[in-house]
């Protein structure tokens, strides 16, 4: 493993290039994060994951004891992960014995080869990840990135904007928000094209209800069970738990947010509210607009009062039927990373408008260090600015950009 580690492939993103690492992979692997329902490998035989195998991170093949169906055939053994078959052959694989039991090469981008050459002479099925992940590559990698930093101390996170003015802070945390959500509306834009409109909001709906642990089980569950199952109102909720049984990630997890009161939240949710993709389309014809729009010298607390933000967003919810389904701050959550991008991404014209709703409303679940750091900065005062979605957002995107100059990641 130790060299694949440090393997790293540059990919053009929204904002210039960016890095994704094969670690990145592993982890994805790791946690499922892709649609499993259509896998073939390069010669076109179907792959049923069985046991994707345990993480190894010692010396060795990247997931050991798997067992995967590859046509007819029921294999046991180790998975080699890489960013391309060639990387096998690259890092000597094909000369190392430790090697010998690997079943499944999982690459991440298309290959010419349709097998892998073992050691011993055996052809390895190769399985190209890339046309079966949940989301562009530059989301994976953002997330991963956001994860890492809401890790950091609060005063790491304030540094860079103590250095700033007033004025400064308030224009570059509009600029670094207005980055974030651009990124926002262009992965929901992405999933509308791929999925349509209501399998866009239906995936987008439970994704966001598993929470950062139980995310891949989830879209899953809306591959497997589209909103029409739900709308039926006698889908077997026993067996959709069942059916990810063994993805469920429970450490960790408050019992409030366990994924199986999600589930039932979601299936409370489309019943109060059965067609609400399209009630939701509906309401987006209607939605007031802030005079003159943001700006950096606008402050919260007016935004707030001038839109009615509570009172729509009340409105709204309800109308959808997530009010009393789904509780704040998870009902934030859902408001700022799913309804209000996929609205975006669904009426351009009206991208601005969202844009100011998006930065002002509240900042739901997000880790404790983001929101003392916003405070710490000066971010958000707690009167005329009280912390606001968009601040955190716009801390997280200055981070980012910090960090990745060049690509300015999402």
């Amino acid at each position: 493993m130790g060299d694949a580690v440090a393997q790293v492939e540059e990919v053009q993103g929204l904002y210039g290039p960016f890095q994704f690492p094969e670690l990145l992979l592993q982890r994805i692997w790791a946690e499922q994060g892709f649609d499993r329902s259509q896998l073939r490998t390069e010669s076109g035989e179907a792959v049923k994951l069985i046991r994707p195998g345990q993480w190894n991170r010692q010396g060795g093949p990247d997931f050991k004891q798997a067992e995967v169906m590859v046509g007819r055939k029921r294999l046991n053994g180790d998975i080699e992960l890489h960013l391309h078959e060639k990387d096998w052959q690259a890092h000597q694989h094909n000369r190392d014995p430790a090697f010998d039991d690997v079943i499944l090469h999982v690459v991440l981008f298309p290959s010419a080869r349709k097998t892998t050459a073992g050691s011993d002479g055996r052809r390895i099925p190769v399985l190209t990840l890339l046309p079966h992940l949940w989301h562009d590559l530059e989301e994976y990698a953002a997330d991963a990135a956001v994860s890492a930093i809401a890790q950091r101390p609060a005063d790491r996170l304030a540094q860079a904007w103590l250095e700033l003015d007033e004025a400064a802070t308030r224009a570059r945390i509009v600029s670094e928000a207005h980055r974030r959500w651009e990124g926002k509306v262009y992965y929901a834009r992405q999933r509308i094209t791929k999925l349509g409109w209501t399998s866009a909001c239906h995936h987008t709906a439970l994704e966001i209800l598993g929470y950062r642990f139980n995310r891949a089980p989830m879209l899953m569950i809306a591959t497997s069970w589209p909103l029409a199952a739900w709308q039926s109102g006698d889908l077997d909720m026993d067996a959709v738990w069942a059916s990810q049984m063994e993805r469920w990630q429970l450490a960790g997890v408050r019992p409030a947010n366990h994924p199986r009161k999600r589930l039932a939240a979601y299936a409370r949710w489309v019943q109060q509210g059965r067609d609400w993709p399209a009630r939701l389309e509906d309401i987006a014809q209607t939605w007031p607009e802030l005079p003159g729009g943001l700006t950096p010298q606008s402050e919260v607390a007016a935004i707030r009062r001038e839109l009615d933000l509570k009172g729509h967003w009340l409105h709204v919810m309800s109308t959808l039927g997530v009010q009393g389904a789904v509780a704040q701050p998870r009902a934030d959550n859902l408001w700022g990373d799913g309804l209000l991008p996929l609205l975006a991404a669904a009426n351009p014209a009206a991208q601005p408008a969202f844009f100011v709703w998006w930065f002002g409303s509240w900042p739901g679940d997000q880790a404790a260090n983001l929101a003392r750091a916003a405070r710490m900065a000066g971010i958000a005062d707690g009167r005329r600015n009280p912390l606001a979605w968009g601040h955190v957002q716009g801390l997280i995107g200055q981070q980012l950009a910090d960090e990745n100059p060049a690509g300015r990641g999402t």
